[in-house]
């Protein structure tokens, strides 16, 4: 990657494609005013429309400043497409967080942020108050938050494009996401979108029904329906009442649920190459086998362990008390089917490491799912296995070892270490996270719980997370969310940006 001082081209480019994005996301709040025109709520109304007056003047600011930009025609660098990914999410977890606090359901700006962030990074994690009283327009708005960052805000952006921009893949892939369904990046956002609104309509009907047969009205039935698909989908865990999955006491509900959050955390590549007649993709794919491998483990691990300790007996109880939270958790979701302090009380401290593994391995790599992806997991596995083969034969009989990934790749040395650093940086963000819980004198079984759920982007909490933590803590939290879902390297690119300008004004000042 170039250096990342700052110049005038450079701040062009970032800026107008920030706000660009800021102002596609913002756009988005119609959806939330409908809403709250549709149920007659005001005071939401208001608070959107103020909202939504910010950050489109933020947003149009942004672009009249990069406009040159546009005139100059320069092109866009790696180093500008992981930065504008970088501070795109910054500034809309700030902007978008604007109609929480105006609600009152916010105790600070920094729960706000922290709820969006959850919501933008599909992580999960609630602060808001008085869930279960949340009004329409709000509620909306968070799940469609969760829905928007599971296939990514940038994502979005560029699935509007009126035409082929040059440089948008590196912004793409600095969204965390390096998939290409169809030769282009625009189109590749639009298969994204495609895939997840087939998924959408196919979903929430599926959970409307279900919804309606268990008791609930039709239209309740449909908003329930449609915020629990939005998280499911996007493996957010955001839920529309306190009792998150558990309010329905329907096992039909949860298994719905389960299908859909095991859907959402295979990569779009995956759905792709299914859709299109590729069915072998399956279980040909790396992820795929890492996924089954290490989940099906992780059940088996749990239902011996909890039924040794006389935790839930019964077929129906080991799922919806088990195999439930233990899939919840490997995809990232973080629907919970018992409370929160049932972790800490009926689990007992292997069964939480068995979570708190499945919850840092995550889903697949370009899905909306988090955590350090099955297909890292696989590279380095493989990666592993090659080495020993290595040592073990002559070097006459040295031949290519390669893995399947939607289409067959050698396995080489670089992408078993580019794997293997990513998985490092999850390992220190988790142990920094368990080191500040227990530093504020939670347990470390429980420290520990909450960092891996916050750092996979998971969701599941043992009762650490709430309004009252430390404020040290929250900030943590937003920035391991933040770090986790962007996988590391647009971040450092734009800490490194940053002290670039620093450095060079420090620089100039000296010589003058």
């Amino acid at each position: 990657m170039s250096s990342l001082k700052i110049n005038n081209n450079s701040l062009g480019i970032i800026s107008y494609y920030t706000g660009f994005i800021i102002l596609i996301v913002t756009m988005l709040m119609v959806v939330p005013i409908f809403t709250s025109l549709l149920f007659r709520e005001w005071n939401p109304l208001l608070d959107f429309i103020i909202s939504m007056s910010v950050s489109t003047v933020t947003g149009l600011g942004l672009m009249a400043f990069g406009i040159r930009y546009k005139k100059n025609k320069v092109n866009v660098q790696w180093k500008h497409g992981f930065v504008v990914a970088a501070l795109s999410w910054i500034m809309l977890a700030v902007l978008c967080a604007i109609p929480y606090r105006l609600s009152g359901n916010a105790l600070s700006m920094l729960d706000a942020v922290f709820d969006v962030m959850s919501g933008f990074t599909t992580t999960g994690m609630v602060l808001t108050q008085d869930l279960d009283h949340l009004s329409n327009g709000l509620n909306m708005w968070r799940h469609l938050l969760t829905f928007i960052g599971g296939q990514g805000m940038i994502v979005l952006a560029l699935s509007l494009l009126m035409k082929e921009t040059g440089g948008a893949y590196k912004i793409y892939a600095g969204e965390g996401k390096d998939v290409e369904l169809v030769p282009n990046v625009k189109g590749t956002a639009r298969q994204i979108w495609k895939i997840s609104m087939i998924y959408l309509a196919i979903g929430t009907s599926a959970l409307w029904i279900n919804g309606m047969l268990i008791g609930l009205s039709p239209v309740s039935a449909f908003l329930h329906a449609l915020y629990i698909f939005e998280s499911s989908w996007s493996t957010g865990g955001f839920a529309p009442m306190s009792q998150n999955i558990m309010y329905y006491h329907s096992a039909s509900y949860e298994t719905v649920a389960v299908v859909i959050f095991i859907l959402g955390s295979f990569n779009f590549g995956l759905h792709y190459a299914v859709w299109h007649g590729n069915s072998r993709e399956i279980y040909k794919n790396i992820e795929t086998q890492s996924f089954f491998v290490t989940s099906f483990i992780g059940c088996i691990l749990a239902l011996m362990w909890l039924s040794r300790i006389h935790a839930y007996s019964g077929a129906v109880m080991g799922f919806r008390r088990v195999v439930f939270n233990i899939l919840s958790a490997h995809t990232t979701t973080g629907f919970g089917s018992v409370y929160a302090r049932q972790f800490a009380l009926e689990w007992g401290d292997f069964g939480i490491m068995i979570l708190i593994i499945v919850m840092l391995i995550g889903g697949s790599a370009c899905s909306t799912a988090g955590g350090f992806k099955g297909l890292r997991v696989g590279v380095v596995f493989k990666g592993l296995v090659m080495d020993i083969k290595k040592i073990l034969s002559s070097e006459r009989n040295m031949r290519l070892h390669k893995f399947h990934h939607i289409k067959d790749y050698i396995l080489e040395d670089g992408a078993v270490k580019s794997s293997a650093l990513i998985i490092c940086c999850y390992i220190v963000t988790f142990a920094a996270g368990t080191m500040l819980g227990t530093y504020y004198g939670y347990p470390l079984s429980w420290a520990a719980f909450e960092s891996a759920s916050i750092t996979g982007n998971v969701g599941l909490s043992i009762g650490i997370t709430a309004a009252s933590m430390p404020a040290a803590m929250k900030i943590f939290y937003i920035v391991a969310m933040y770090l986790g879902r962007l996988e590391f390297i647009s971040a450092f690119a734009l800490i490194g940006y940053i002290f670039g300008g620093i450095k060079k004004t420090c620089l100039s000042k000296l010589k003058h």
